[in-house]
């Protein structure tokens, strides 16, 4: 990571200049993320996902949510979801606030995206706040140098545990389709964790989650 590196101007250029959110939002990691949250949102009856990263908006398109909220730093990205999906709500991530409470809030590929500590921070804050019952979270989960700038790995569980002790981890599923960086455009280093929030329940029968 350099100095100068912001992340909300990295992503936002890379919208308008018509790239997509990367292969991990097509192909069979996207299929397998899609039926994974799905999954979850049927076996827990969620009513309202909010998804913190909603990006280009092709993951979106696989998503069988009864309401859904999407946010995301890039305005061109939320411009773009906004005209696919004219029915559905889609907001800058700093209007979180402005949100009702999710009964499911997701974080899918965004928190290694995240290289700066006040945006990590700020970002975790947010979607921990706005969830009323459970947090789905995909990314990698260990501290790890890696070579893109626009990448930094972080053991996020341990920030999780120190700074929102009202919620529990009740499953892990490590991915199928394990990195190989000789296929990096349909591998990912990336599994799911599912938080509840204390005294609420987590239904979760999913092929690889192990509690």
């Amino acid at each position: 990571m350099t100095a100068h590196f912001r992340s909300m101007q990295y992503w936002d250029a890379r919208y308008r200049a018509g790239e997509s959110s990367g292969a991990g939002s097509y192909g069979r990691l996207a299929t397998y993320k899609a039926a994974f949250i799905n999954a979850v949102i049927e076996a827990n009856g969620i009513a309202h996902v909010a998804d913190f990263g909603c990006g280009d908006g092709n993951l979106l398109s696989l998503l069988r949510a009864p309401a859904y909220t999407g946010l995301d730093v890039s305005e061109t990205a939320i411009a773009r979801c906004a005209e696919q999906f004219p029915d559905l709500r889609f907001l800058r991530m700093a209007q979180a606030a402005d949100m009702p409470p999710a009964d499911l809030c997701l974080s899918i590929d965004v928190i290694y995206h995240l290289v700066e500590d006040d945006v990590f921070g700020r970002y975790m804050d947010a979607l921990f706040a706005r969830a009323s019952r459970l947090v789905l979270i995909y990314a990698s989960n260990q501290d790890l140098a890696w070579p893109a700038p626009h990448v930094r790995h972080r053991r996020f569980s341990q920030h999780v545990a120190a700074a929102f002790p009202g919620w529990r981890l009740c499953a892990h599923a490590p991915n199928p389709y394990p990195f190989d960086p000789d296929r990096p455009d349909d591998t990912s280093f990336a599994d799911f964790f599912v938080y509840a929030r204390a005294g609420t329940g987590c239904a979760l029968h999913l092929p690889g989650a192990a509690a």
